[in-house]
């Protein structure tokens, strides 16, 4: 089958896919996004996540046809557009996480990314606090890091939130 959809803003085609495809395998191998990565293959560890139509999900556990005329975000789609071209730079949740060493391994950070991402954005993107601790490990409460205790993560959640807040001249 081929599935059309929109992929970080872009319109993208994947051709004979198989119908027991995940998305995670289309955006991975057929459309060269590697950065959300193959961890569990079940759901379990957040690896994988992505938004689909503006809500986090586990692109392994979606079937490739499932996002056929859907909006899909990856952590590729986290990064601003910068000033001359096609240029990129890390977006703010992104450069937070690399300034506080919360980046070991890397293979849960996409994840982690793009879950701290939509914890912004329903908290200080909607003219809330920065959150609280306790709201930051529930948002990330389905992301498994092997690595790094999770203390540096959770730091780098608040930096870039208080960053969010700063820019948009809200609470911090």
């Amino acid at each position: 089958m081929r599935v059309t959809f929109t992929v970080n803003g872009e319109e993208a085609t994947a051709e004979d896919v198989w119908a027991g495809e995940s998305l995670l395998y289309v955006l991975r191998e057929r459309m060269g996004l590697p950065g959300s990565k193959n961890a569990c293959e079940q759901g379990e560890c957040g690896s994988c996540t992505v938004y689909l139509d503006g809500v986090t999900a586990c692109s392994c556990m979606v079937a490739a046809g499932q996002a056929h005329g859907r909006d899909v975000r990856t952590v590729e789609g986290l990064a601003d557009q910068g000033g001359e071209g096609d240029e990129k730079r890390l977006g703010t949740v992104q450069e937070a996480f690399v300034e506080m060493g919360a980046v070991q391994c890397g293979f849960c950070t996409p994840g982690l990314l793009v879950q701290t991402d939509d914890l912004i954005a329903r908290t200080v993107g909607a003219g809330r606090d920065v959150p609280e601790d306790a709201e930051i490990r529930e948002a990330l409460a389905g992301n498994l890091c092997r690595c790094t205790g999770y203390e540096k993560i959770i730091d780098a959640v608040r930096v870039a939130a208080e960053r969010e807040a700063a820019k948009a001249g809200g609470a911090a």
